[in-house]
């Protein structure tokens, strides 16, 4: 996982904890978008990477 998501996840958790719901929702958005983009990427590499030799 990106560190960048980790980031936004630990934002998103301290905003909630404080009470700030608005940016605790979108700090929690952006780390799932980032989540899903990583992983994406992910999915993409391990496809690339498994290519026979020639």
């Amino acid at each position: 996982m990106s560190p960048w998501a980790l980031v936004f996840l630990v934002i998103a958790l301290v905003a909630a904890i404080v009470g700030f719901t608005g940016a605790g929702g979108a700090a929690g958005q952006l780390a799932e978008i980032l989540f899903f983009v990583f992983l994406a990427l992910f999915v993409v590499a391990l496809v690339v990477g498994r290519r026979p030799q020639v």
